[in-house]
């Protein structure tokens, strides 16, 4: 789950991460008085969506830019009206864009000196790890590539957490000194209790700045947490905003389901993330493009299984679909029981592969059989995908 750059300020505040202060506005009046509120000469109007790239993008109405400066809150207000209820298209968002709901008012900020900072999970060892550079305000990926001596690594014990030591030691490699140094210190080690009392996989702070007068404070952040610890934090879960998510994606967790949409035309039902996956690649390797990451569940219910189904055939991009199902202590005919209901309740209309295996496959197949819906049935991995893939060419000929 992502949050926006205003509510990422909330959980500073919270914390105790040093950061100029900001509110959120819905409407050009609520934008005004904001500002007013922040009583400032210097402050910037910020679009919120989920996207980088906002200063570099286009709104389709024609205005430029979701990032603007301004002195007083009656430009706070003109600007917003500018942004707001409109759709802003960065490189991020791709050509269709993103609607803009609310906006940012903060305190504009002087910068002396750009800083990146990340806390994140290091897959290679399943354990918190701090990244930091000098190089703030750019693509990361590209001082990676091209200056990788400036990015510094710091691994953080899963038990013990991250230790001042280690925080002075990252503060001393950045170059920070005297009161800065403390100041950098103090902010990494409340970014981090945040970062573990929130569940977070992922902060990340760009740019981390120094002022002309010797602050170091956090401008912009990304946050993302952990999806299977939210029930430990309704209030974080209450900042989920449905409109920044694909709708399809939306649909599938209010059942439990795993749904992530691509953009191929073969819709995949599959039980298991790894077996997802494997799917998702030999459709690949047979000729075809998958459509979805669809992962079940190794325990769905058929309903679960017939909400899956009628979520992927919600997309006109799918053609056909492939269904493969292992069942562990997945019962086969459970899945096809709701392969069967959705079907017939949507009116199947576009070729669907079937392969089972597993507990009570005998009985899932004879379901299948018995339904009357023209399903082509698989022996393996293998002959599903040659078979979808020719059967999605043979029906958009």
């Amino acid at each position: 789950m992502n949050i926006h750059e205003f509510q990422a300020k909330e959980l500073f505040v919270k914390f105790g991460v040093a950061s100029a202060p900001g509110r959120v506005a819905r409407t050009p009046a609520e934008a005004e008085a904001a500002a007013q509120e922040l009583k400032s000469s210097d402050l910037v109007v910020k679009a919120q969506i989920h996207a980088g790239g906002r200063g570099k993008g286009t709104f389709k109405n024609g205005f430029k830019g979701g990032v603007h400066l301004c002195k007083t809150p009656a430009e706070a207000k003109e600007l917003s009206s500018k942004m707001l209820g409109q759709t802003l298209v960065t490189h991020q968002t791709g050509p269709e864009g993103k609607m803009v709901n609310q906006v940012l008012i903060a305190t504009g900020v002087d910068i002396a000196k750009e800083y990146y900072l990340a806390i994140l999970t290091d897959r290679a060892t399943s354990a918190p790890i701090v990244i930091a550079s000098t190089e703030g305000g750019v693509d990361i990926e590209t001082v990676a590539e091209k200056t990788p001596d400036k990015i510094f690594h710091e691994p953080v014990h899963p038990l013990l957490g991250l230790q001042p030591y280690q925080a002075r030691k990252i503060a001393g490699l950045l170059g920070f000194q005297g009161a800065q140094f403390r100041q950098f210190s103090d902010l990494l080690l409340a970014l981090y209790r945040l970062f573990i009392g929130c569940d977070c996989s992922m902060v990340e702070i760009n740019p981390l700045v120094v002022t002309p007068d010797g602050k170091v404070l956090a401008l912009d952040a990304k946050f993302n947490f952990d999806d299977n610890a939210l029930f430990r934090h309704p209030d974080i879960l209450a900042m989920r905003d449905t409109n920044e998510e694909d709708p399809r994606e939306v649909e599938a967790s209010k059942f439990g389901l795993n749904y992530i949409g691509l953009d191929g035309n073969i819709a995949c039902l599959v039980n298991g993330a790894g077996l997802a996956m494997a799917t998702m690649d030999i459709i690949q390797y047979a000729g075809g493009k998958p459509a979805n990451f669809l992962d079940v569940g190794g325990g769905a219910s058929k309903d679960q299984v017939s909400a899956a189904f009628k979520i992927i055939l919600a997309d006109p991009q799918v053609k056909g679909i492939l269904v493969n199902i292992f069942g562990g202590i997945m019962d086969c005919n459970v899945i096809a029981t709701g392969i069967v209901a959705a079907a017939r309740e949507i009116g199947l209309k576009i070729p669907l592969v079937v392969r089972l295996e597993g507990n009570n496959v005998a009985a899932g197949k004879t379901t299948l059989a018995d339904s009357g819906i023209a399903i082509t049935s698989a022996e393996d991995l293998a002959d599903a995908a040659k078979k979808i893939v020719a059967a999605v060419a043979a029906a958009t000929e």
